[in-house]
């Protein structure tokens, strides 16, 4: 339930808010006498898109935190702790960021990065990675996360979703706006028709768009792999962990912070999947040995 929460918080909800809000204030009167005044009808469904895409990043450290319950590491209380703080620290200077926030949360094998900014960042590891995983292992798979880091992966995917939401926006309502006027033949403004229309349009679109943003995901998890074989010089160890995670069940996180994670269950719903088969990226390891 948590998950559906955090979803709807972090695009879902900034957007309606953001539209009802834009509504009030009068900045949506891309309906007049003419019909639709689409470059006022594309600035409007930019500012809802961009707005709520980058607004769910500027909370995704604290949301990621609270979802998750994840400890942020001050001061490392245990060698265990110094250990992981040092790799990451070295893993950072490495990349060329500045050092993240490290933090552990209880749950089955899975780690995540997130944040705004290249040098602000959160990397998180479950209790059942660092359990489950040699040292060596480990490291592999911070360095995917700092690959992420580096890459600046979190920005770029927000700015993908804000495309999305954009269009989804933008499209919902002029597919309404037709239907209205050729269906429920209303005459002046829009009615009933034309919220109900854009209302399953938003959902939708919005499925079939997530397709897209699942498939660039996909091919960031690629090369956040190989970035961690090239912080740690040989891609041997990122595919030992590869290979320990395919005889794991995935840590299942937050629907918001999927996206971020080291590895996601794999379906009939691949289109929707944000990672790739564990398989396809352990062959995209091994091909770097050649």
């Amino acid at each position: 339930m948590k998950r559906i929460v955090l979803f709807l918080v972090t695009n879902l909800a900034v957007m309606v808010v953001l539209s009802i809000t834009l509504s009030v204030l009068g900045v949506n009167r891309f309906v007049g006498a003419g019909g639709l005044n689409l470059p006022m009808l594309l600035a409007f469904s930019a500012v809802v898109g961009f707005a709520g895409s980058f607004i769910s990043l500027l909370m995704s450290k604290p949301m990621a935190k609270w979802s998750t319950g994840a400890r942020v590491i001050g001061a490392p209380q245990t060698a265990d702790e110094q250990w992981l703080v040092g790799a990451v620290r070295r893993l950072a200077e490495k990349a060329g960021v500045g050092m993240p926030e490290v933090a552990v949360y209880e749950g089955e094998p899975n780690a995540f990065a997130t944040g705004a900014f290249r040098d602000s960042s959160l990397v998180a590891v479950s209790t059942g990675l660092l359990q489950s995983m040699s040292r060596e292992e480990v490291e592999a798979v911070l360095g995917h996360e700092m690959a992420h880091v580096a890459n600046g992966d979190m920005v770029t995917l927000t700015l993908i979703q804000g495309v999305v939401n954009t269009f989804v926006v933008f499209l919902a309502r002029v597919v309404g706006f037709v239907v209205d006027k050729a269906v429920f033949r209303t005459e002046r403004g829009v009615g009933p028709g034309y919220y109900v229309t854009v209302i399953v349009c938003e959902i939708v679109f919005g499925l079939l768009a997530s397709i897209l943003v699942a498939w660039f995901s996909r091919q960031r998890e690629f090369r956040a792999d190989a970035g961690s074989a090239g912080l740690l010089g040989s891609p041997r160890p990122m595919v030992a962990a590869l290979r320990r995670l395919g005889g794991l069940e995935p840590g299942e996180l937050p629907r918001a912070f999927q996206s971020s994670g080291i590895t996601d269950r794999a379906g009939f719903m691949a289109l929707f999947s944000t990672h790739p088969p564990i398989e396809a990226r352990i062959a995209a390891l091994e091909s770097r040995r050649g």
